[in-house]
């Protein structure tokens, strides 16, 4: 990128869906660093979002301020924040029915905000209904659209969703996407392929830096024993990531490892059969769903697992991850990583060296996995610590925001070629 000096900063409004809401929040997580990461290179940034009875955040943190719209009572603000959606796959009958009056608030709140405070770009999330909402609101402003995967599978499955999806790409400017397998699925929707590339999610190795005492910390507060096999994920309790399926690993282990425990941390629509499915398999002492675990105690469980797992699939109704920012995460940690090579994970790992992958729904192939790292543990530290150098090396959130500052020079006019 060439130098930015006597360059105008950029005023940036971001059309969202989903940011967290209060501190240690697990939705929208990634949008936080991004906004951030941006402001931090000098630009101002205007959030705008939905209302949501839980936000407790100040109005403005630093040169990132913020702007919620209103479009329905309380009780109905089901618009965004991840809770319109039934199982990730698709939306909730509340959902249809707010998202014309969402739609429309959000349209005339993100026009007043660049109206107000002089925007120079548009940047929506998610194409349905950020990127949506972005380009219904700019009038004459370049406008960037980035991906994040529920988005493009809404639009794909359909007709009307993926029709205002083709029109907002055909008013974007450039589109980024966390992963190739996402580009070439918008392009597929309308997206211009030389008006689109691929950005993965930044990760702070500072923040996921190994620390045993602190993980031992959380071990002694869990009640499981310091010697004892510990596996950990997290993500939201929905079908692509492929939770059910290390369920039924944790059975297998079993007779092999007694003293193995399992935790799963997120919340979601598939709770209730999971807890049932390890009641069944006779693995509900040794499997603990924790719930929201608040982002800021995430490094804590990382660095309390011997193993981490992202078991992601692509589901039954053609769901899949794009990329998911935990195993980003979990990678950097530096604690050993079995992961599926589906979305844009193939990406990011190589197996082996720094992660080791596993077919996607396979509980034998994780299982034979997991018991081979358990029993070889000088195999499975050179891979965490290979993982952290790879991933602190490639994916900060300030080489995101760099990237970004380039695409919004490039649509403003000020930009290199």
């Amino acid at each position: 990128m060439r130098s930015r000096d006597f360059q105008m900063p950029h005023t940036v409004v971001m059309v969202t869906t989903s940011y967290p809401r209060f501190a240690g929040d697990t939705v929208g997580t990634f949008l936080e660093p991004i906004a951030q990461g941006v402001a931090a290179r000098g630009h101002a940034v205007h959030v705008v979002a939905p209302w949501h009875p839980r936000i407790d955040r100040p109005a403005v943190e630093g040169r990132v301020q913020f702007h919620y719209f209103r479009y329905a009572p309380a009780r109905f603000s089901v618009f965004g924040y991840a809770e319109g959606l039934r199982a990730d796959v698709d939306l909730k009958a509340a959902a249809y029915l707010t998202a014309p009056f969402a739609a429309a608030a959000g349209t005339v709140l993100a026009r007043r905000v660049a109206r107000r405070h002089g925007a120079t770009i548009m940047h929506g999330h998610w194409v349905i209904a950020g990127g949506l909402i972005a380009a219904a609101a700019t009038t004459g402003l370049p406008l960037a659209i980035s991906l994040h995967g529920s988005d493009v599978y809404v639009a794909e499955r359909h007709r009307l969703i993926g029709r205002a999806a083709r029109w907002a790409f055909g008013r974007t400017g450039w589109v980024t996407a966390c992963s190739e397998d996402l580009r070439q699925r918008a392009i597929g929707l309308g997206a211009a392929a030389d008006r689109s590339e691929v950005l993965p999610y930044g990760v702070d190795a500072a923040r996921f830096s190994p620390d045993p005492e602190a993980g031992g910390r959380l071990r002694a507060q869990l009640g499981i024993a310091v010697d004892a096999p510990l596996v950990f994920t997290a993500g939201r309790l929905v079908r692509k990531k492929g939770f059910e399926f290390l369920v039924d690993t944790a059975a297998r282990l079993a007779p092999d490892w007694p003293a193995l425990h399992l935790v799963i941390a997120g919340a979601g629509d598939l709770d209730a059969e999971l807890r049932q499915q390890a009641d069944t398999l006779g693995v509900s002492e040794r499997v603990t769903f924790a719930g929201n675990v608040a982002q800021d105690a995430i490094p804590d469980y990382l660095r309390a697992a011997d193993i981490v797992v992202v078991p992601s699939v692509k589901d039954a109704a053609g769901n899949v991850d794009g990329l998911p920012n935990f195993l980003l995460e979990a990678l950097v940690s530096g604690t050993p990583v079995v992961t599926t090579n589906v979305g844009g994970i193939g990406a990011v790992v190589n197996d082996g060296q720094t992660a080791a992958v596993v077919p996607p729904a396979d509980p034998v192939a994780l299982a034979a996995t997991i018991d081979r790292l358990l029993r070889q543990p000088g195999h499975g530290r050179p891979m965490g610590a290979a993982a952290r150098a790879d991933r602190s090396r490639q994916g900060s959130w300030e080489k995101v925001a760099e990237r970004l500052e380039a695409i919004y020079d490039r649509l403003a006019g000020t930009g290199s070629p």
